[in-house]
């Protein structure tokens, strides 16, 4: 047999094809995850993270991308590219998956959760994750919620302490009926809008406030347009991560498992991430001119006893409403 040695120009060549191809083999895939808040919020921050460890864990097989300030899309625009494949993941308000199954309002009653740290307790605890993986005949299932902190009344013109000072008053809420809802029932009126346009509207009399955090609050600026910001207290919405099934069924059930188990534990990175930032943001809002009203909410709560009935209406919720008292 005769044998041919390659000179040393074509031995480079060979090395360096050898190379290109490894490197592109070793390419990692891409997940697009849609975030409508800024890259200074504590879910950014989570995401991040949660994306450094994916990478790690995959030995660089995936590469997590977060496009935040709703540079992808609304959030209802954002599930529906991850229904249809477009994109990977996204971050939705729970009242977004509400419409998808009902069940999810439970999540999103009105004084369910006593406090952060019972909040905490539900979303780590397990109890959550059938009604998550149900979602897959919808094209996506949720891998974990975040806390978005509670939501409180913050207005233009004069602080809220009373359901009779809510009345006839314009408020920004998310896009669910359940949102409408609460904010008749504390005395106001509910206005669907998406995130992006609220300032604007504050500033020009089409609303007269919204009802978010204090990060967002913060965050956003709106406390340029709304310096009254009342402690109701109101709702603690979660914050759902959800994944396209038609990129789950790309990967490996080993991947699957990793990125699922890292998911989860990235909501424990989140509440404490949000847990920290909630003081800065107070005081940064403050030091702009916003006022902070402490609020009796008695009223509002009992208020909003007839909408948490008129909610729980089925077997599945009444069952779901239980587990998340009894951790309480």
């Amino acid at each position: 047999m005769k044998l041919f040695k390659l000179s040393k120009k074509a031995l480079l060549l060979v090395t360096a094809m050898g190379a290109m191809c490894s490197s592109y083999t070793l390419a990692a895939t891409e997940i697009k995850v849609s975030f409508n808040q800024s890259d200074k919020h504590p879910q950014y921050q989570a995401l991040q993270q949660f994306g450094e460890q994916l990478t790690k864990a995959t030995d660089g097989r995936y590469k997590v991308s977060v496009f935040p300030n709703e540079l992808l899309g609304d959030q209802r625009a954002s599930l529906e590219l991850v229904q249809n494949g477009a994109i990977q993941m996204a971050v939705v308000a729970n009242p977004l998956v509400e419409n998808y199954d009902k069940t999810f309002a439970v999540l999103g009653i009105p004084y369910v959760y006593a406090n952060t740290a019972h909040q905490k307790k539900v979303f780590t605890s397990g109890i959550l994750d059938d009604l998550f993986a149900s979602t897959q005949k919808f094209g996506f299932e949720v891998l974990t919620a975040y806390t978005a902190g509670a939501r409180s009344l913050y207005t233009k013109d004069a602080p809220i302490k009373t359901k009779a000072e809510l009345k006839g008053k314009k408020i920004r809420v998310l896009q669910s009926d359940t949102m409408i809802k609460m904010l008749s029932c504390m005395g106001g009126t509910g206005v669907p809008m998406n995130q992006g346009e609220v300032y604007t509207a504050i500033q020009q009399g089409v609303l007269d406030g919204a009802e978010n955090n204090e990060i967002t609050y913060a965050d956003l600026k709106q406390y340029e347009v709304a310096p009254y910001f009342s402690r109701t207290g109101h709702l603690r919405v979660a914050d759902l991560l959800v994944v396209s099934d038609m990129f789950l069924s790309t990967m490996t059930p080993q991947d699957q498992a990793t990125l699922k188990k890292l998911a989860k534990e990235s909501t424990k990175t989140e509440f404490e991430l949000w847990n920290a930032q909630i003081k800065k943001a107070e005081e940064l809002a403050k030091e702009k001119g916003a006022t902070f009203v402490e609020v009796d909410t008695t009223e509002f709560q009992q208020s909003c006893q007839s909408l948490q009935e008129e909610l729980i209406k089925t077997p599945a919720q009444k069952a779901l409403y239980e587990k998340i008292i009894a951790l309480k």
